[in-house]
Formats: structure tokens, sequence, C-alpha cells
């Protein structure tokens, strides 16, 4: 089978948008670039399809035009070992877009994105259920994640304040 590969709708930026995100992740590049010809729809010459990868694995840009908008019902995951990545992806993404809570942000192209340490999520699962109720409650507090702050009240016990 070949491999799955996520498509993005974008309105003319598509090239734009892939040299964003191939200089943001590690083992990116841009691939190809395919381009309309006189049949249309596009203008002759303009960029159709970029083909791009992010940190090897494919996507491709479309410039479709203005019919379609991205919305937060698609997002990509960025998982991060550590708050030095955290911050490296969450403030390259969210330059020029804009933030919104709990991990998530939108890029300056629309596209939406969750940026989160991956301790996070192992917090979350915890089996002392307290523990993950708190976590989660300072998580809804957040834009960017703040894995100190997440680690502090992760420790905090029942009977000391959070």
């Amino acid at each position: 089978m070949n491999t799955i590969t996520p498509c993005l709708w974008f309105d003319d930026q598509g090239e734009e948008a892939a040299e964003f995100y191939t200089s943001i992740f590690p083992n990116s590049r841009i691939v190809e670039i395919g381009r309309y010809t006189d049949t249309g729809p596009g203008e002759p010459g303009s960029v159709m399809v970029v083909a791009f990868e992010l940190d090897g694995r494919p996507f491709t840009a479309l410039n479709g035009g203005p019919l379609f908008t991205f919305s937060e019902a698609v997002s990509l995951q960025v998982p991060c070992g550590s708050q030095e990545e955290v911050d490296h992806y969450w403030d390259a993404l969210v330059e020029g877009g804009e933030p919104s809570q709990c991990g998530w942000l939108k890029d300056r192209f629309g596209f939406s994105w969750q940026v989160f340490p991956t301790r996070l999520l192992e917090l979350i699962k915890s089996p002392d259920r307290a523990q993950a109720a708190r976590v989660n409650a300072a998580m809804m507090q957040m834009q960017k994640i703040d894995l100190a702050e997440i680690e502090r009240v992760a420790a905090t016990t029942a009977d000391a304040p959070a």
C-alpha cells in the first residue's frame, strides 16, 4: 500500500506554507512543485501542488482557491520531549497566527496545531485520578503548555494548596 498523505487546501499560499513548515521541523524538505497548465483552473504557471515532507512524513499543499478554509476539526499534533521543544515549535508555528488553549494554536495560514509535552499525556492518563484531574484543570487554563507548572500541579497533594 502507498503511504497515506494529508493534503492541505490553501487559497494560493501552498508553496509559502510548505517553505514555512519545512523550515521549522527537522528532516523536512520540499520534494516537488506542480504548476497549473493552460487548462486551469489556476493561472497557467502558478503553483498548483507542493509535495513536501515534515520530519520524513509526506504532505501535499494544494492551491485550490478560496472555496474551502481550515477549521479546528483537523489539526496536526506535535508531541515534545521537553519544554525547550514545546517552546521551539509553539513559538515558530504561532508567529503571525493566534494562540488558543490547551496547547492548540492556529498558524499564519489558519491551520491548527497541537503542541504539547508527552509528559502531559502521561499525567492525564495517570491511574491517580485526582492527580489527572488537577493536571487536566491546569492544562485547561493554559495556552502554551508550561511543563514545570504541570509537574508542580501533579505533585500537589490533596492537603496542599494547588
